[in-house]
């Protein structure tokens, strides 16, 4: 899954409106654009906080139109929102998780939370015991 999300820029005569057509919840302003698009990349992760917060499947991003810019989720974000869609397409409670792991259920709900610093190695963990693996990309910029 690619956590990449794009987002629709809209002039106003307060300044720039940022939505996310994958995530409606999530939609900010800014002064201009490159103001827009900062607080797009929090508004996107208070959104999907929500959607965890609500056990609803958090959606990946769909193909851009050309020139739409893109918000891309954090690597630690994106093993969260990974995890957490995982427990809900097997079907897994935070508290079996946490027995197939050895650990309390509260420890599954800090891995969950987007605020949280977790650590990636027991996400990753949890992802493989759900069947899944987490393989990170990098690509060049040009």
């Amino acid at each position: 899954m690619l956590f990449q999300y794009p987002v629709a820029l809209e002039q106003n005569e307060d300044g720039v409106i940022a939505r996310f057509v994958d995530v409606p919840e999530a939609i900010t302003f800014g002064d201009d654009e490159e103001h827009a698009l900062h607080e797009a990349q929090d508004a996107l992760v208070v959104a999907l906080a929500m959607y965890i917060d609500d056990r609803q499947v958090i959606p990946s991003g769909s193909k851009p139109r050309r020139g739409q810019p893109l918000v891309c989720l954090s690597p630690l974000v994106a093993a969260k929102v990974a995890l957490h869609n995982a427990l809900i397409e097997s079907k897994i409670s935070n508290v079996r998780l946490a027995s197939m792991m050895g650990l309390r259920e509260n420890q599954i709900r800090r891995m969950l939370d987007l605020d949280h610093q977790s650590h990636i190695r027991p996400i990753e963990h949890g992802l493989r015991l759900l069947g899944y693996e987490l393989i990170m990309h990098v690509s060049k910029v040009a």
